[in-house]
């Protein structure tokens, strides 16, 4: 039997399958599951469990930024609109937002 906190979970947690790679992405507040106005910003946390990986990422997500905002940020010699599969992935829930990996290079 599987237990209540297990069905209904206190803190908001995804198993995720990126580029066939199986991770895990979770959040530590708990007001991501319940109340909206909390998805402006917020922190999430990534753990892929992969050799290359020595540390979990810790992600800034920020669903009201504008996307010409992003644009200026990039470098001359970026690769344009290309971003990680994890990216792509957050923004399956979160459209158009936004994802700064905190320092960490990004991966996947």
């Amino acid at each position: 039997q599987v237990s209540p906190a297990l069905r209904t979970p206190r803190l908001p947690v995804w198993l995720c399958s990126v580029s066939g790679r199986h991770s895990v992405l979770f959040g530590t507040d708990s007001r991501l599951l319940s109340d909206w106005k909390s998805e402006k910003i917020f922190h999430l946390y990534f753990y892929s469990g992969q050799q290359e990986q020595t540390q979990t990422a810790h992600l800034t997500i920020d669903t009201h930024s504008h996307h010409w905002e992003e644009a200026q940020r990039e470098g001359p010699c970026s690769p344009g609109k290309r971003r990680p599969a994890l990216e792509m992935a957050i923004r399956t829930k979160w459209a158009g937002a936004t994802v700064s990996w905190n320092g960490t290079d990004p991966f996947f």
